[in-house]
């Protein structure tokens, strides 16, 4: 699979941002989102396969860790589109520079929750 239709689905692209910080226990990548554990594990299971997490067992946990090649190999990809012509109509590359930006507003609003920040213009 290729990694951007791994990221396509955004609770795989929080999970990949929590793991960007650090290897996170699946317990613990369960417990910060409002979906069943089953369904985290399938979610988890498709990271894996596009190559995007590794996973290793510590006694009775499985340890999540994010492997940044597949995200250097989509950067590189990505490079041929930029930068983008001003005039162009929105296409591959426009609605990639969305996705980052949508990553790195979920990224404020969960550094402004984890602040206890309740305004919402602190969010995006």
């Amino acid at each position: 699979m290729f990694p951007a239709e791994a990221l396509a689905d955004p609770v795989r692209r929080a999970i990949v941002e929590r793991l960007a910080d650090g290897e996170v226990g699946a317990g613990e990548i369960a417990a910060g989102f409002p979906v069943s554990r089953p369904a985290i594990s399938r979610h988890l299971r498709v990271l894996r396969e596009a190559g995007l997490v590794t996973s290793r067992v510590a006694g009775q946990h499985r340890i999540y860790a994010l492997d940044r090649r597949p995200l250097a190999e989509l950067d590189a990809w990505l490079e041929r589109f930029r930068p983008l012509p001003a005039s162009s109509p929105p296409g591959p590359a426009s609605r990639l520079d969305a996705l980052d930006t949508e990553m790195a507003r979920g990224r404020r609003a969960r550094r402004a929750a984890e602040n206890g920040d309740t305004d919402e213009h602190a969010a995006g």
